[in-house]
């Protein structure tokens, strides 16, 4: 045998031995249990620097397709949500805006009402007799009373009609 062939018979066994033991190593690895934790053995950590500058990204077109449509679906959401919780608030508002209506409606509503019975009793001809008497009114004489329904003959103003009486004080 040469040279060559003893050198490469006895790499090829140093290979095969290898394996075998790599083998062998292999199997029981698989089957251990997780690695604990021991406090105060050391960790170690190897920093290895990993340069991505020559990388270039391909545009993908699914993918920007699907960004694309989850951005258009979830700008509708958004506008659905605000514009319901517009509306919603919107009906709160008007809820109160009515109830505040139907308060004031029901206050002038009792203010009418008893503008209309102070009305009724100031024009209750025995209290207005009454205090003509305590003034010293007496009753209107024949003469003293004087229809404005009727046209005046003279071209002078003319009072609105609206069925006024007049009583006038000079005889």
């Amino acid at each position: 045998m040469s040279v060559w062939a003893v050198a490469t018979s006895s790499l090829q066994e140093v290979l095969q031995s290898r394996v075998k033991s790599a083998s062998a190593t292999i199997a029981p690895q698989q089957r251990r249990t997780p690695r604990r934790f021991v406090p105060g053995a050391p960790e170690v950590y190897f920093h290895k620097a990993i340069d991505n500058t020559r990388l270039v990204k391909l545009d993908d077109p699914r993918k920007k397709r699907e960004m694309r449509m989850f951005t258009i679906a979830m700008s509708v959401i958004f506008v659905l949500c605000t514009v319901y919780v517009w509306q919603h608030f919107r009906a709160i508002e008007y809820g109160y805006s009515i109830e505040s209506a139907k308060a004031e409606r029901d206050r002038l509503t009792e203010a009418n009402r008893a503008l209309r019975l102070e009305e009724a009793s100031l024009k209750d001809p025995e209290r207005i007799d009454k205090m003509a008497r305590s003034m010293g009114f007496d009753v209107p004489r024949a003469g003293q009373v004087q229809q404005m329904d009727t046209v005046p003959e003279s071209n002078g103003p003319v009072m609105a009609r609206a069925g006024v009486t007049v009583v006038s004080l000079s005889q």
